[in-house]
């Protein structure tokens, strides 16, 4: 494989090094590196042609998984692999780790990174989705101090985020509370694939669900009718599901391109609700799956 671009490469030993670097001027700007799977590839491809690598994996602030002040703390740099292994990661936030569980492969799921994931901001982030019905928080450095930014504001495009230039995500902090939900994902193959689209579905003991949907629009987002509708109601039934379906397929805003259509999309949006939903209602009874699964294949069902 060969890189399209010369580069400086630097290894910082701490987060105010980094910060540093990053916002030294060089020609083509500074990038961060983490995990790289996204990275080495828009290199490789010359989608990007920076004129600094600065390379993350030694610093001990962005790791680690713990409660903090109430929340469920992730390091930028904690792999989808460390968040399936996690007992806290999988008692607090499960419907992530379901979403980690479907991360492209093996191999990618031990150098990719959750922060890295959501500083790609491609529309099929498979971690977008999860983080937004949890209501997580992006907590950035920059060398003015920190700032905290929601998960529904930091997406503002395909490959853009709220993230200023030169600053870092160093975590993301999730409410905890007594839940249940459900991740989809629709592949055209079992195995490594990017999502044709995903759903992730939450409900906590009152009632209150929340929704968003991945690859159906241009970032993941949320589907808030559907959530005012699904409101109270711990366990839809038939009819409910059916005006859930129809609202959630005019909530996204899907595209055709290589690996579905548009109508495809649309209509399996509404499948995958479905099924979403009757895992979490089932899950939130003491009845459901095990989280881990995919309800869009065959041995789920």
């Amino acid at each position: 494989m060969s890189i399209a671009c010369e580069f400086e490469y630097a290894k910082p030993a701490g987060l105010k090094e980094a910060l540093a670097l990053l916002a030294r001027p060089t020609p083509g700007g500074a990038v961060p590196l983490a995990g790289g799977t996204d990275l080495v590839a828009w290199l490789r491809d010359g989608a990007v042609s920076p004129g600094g690598l600065v390379d993350l994996k030694g610093l001990g602030e962005l790791r680690g998984i713990r409660l903090k002040a109430g929340k469920l703390w992730l390091g930028a740099n904690t792999t989808f692999a460390e968040i399936i292994e996690s007992p806290l990661a999988r008692k607090h936030a499960p419907i992530l780790a379901e979403a980690a569980g479907m991360v492209a492969s093996v191999g990618v799921r031990n150098r990719a990174t959750v922060g890295g994931n959501l500083c790609s901001a491609v529309p099929c982030c498979d971690s977008g989705p999860a983080l937004l019905v949890y209501g997580a928080t992006l907590h950035v450095a920059t060398r003015r101090g920190a700032k905290s930014i929601p998960a529904p504001k930091w997406f503002l495009g395909p490959r853009r985020t709220a993230l200023a230039k030169g600053g870092l995500v160093v975590g993301i902090s999730i409410p905890v509370g007594k839940h249940a939900g459900a991740f989809a994902k629709l592949k055209r193959y079992r195995g490594e694939d990017l999502a044709q689209a995903s759903v992730a579905v939450r409900v906590d003991a009152r009632g209150v669900w929340r929704v968003a949907y991945g690859s159906v629009a241009p970032t993941p987002l949320r589907g808030p009718k559907v959530e005012r509708l699904l409101r109270g109601a711990k366990k839809p039934d038939a009819a409910l599901l059916k005006k859930a379906c129809a609202l959630a397929e005019a909530e996204v805003a899907p595209i055709t391109d290589i690996r579905s259509s548009e109508v495809y999309r649309r209509l399996m949006v509404g499948v995958m609700l479905k099924r979403a939903v009757r895992l979490a209602a089932a899950r939130l009874a003491g009845r459901g799956a095990d989280y881990g699964i995919n309800v869009m294949e065959e041995d789920a069902q």
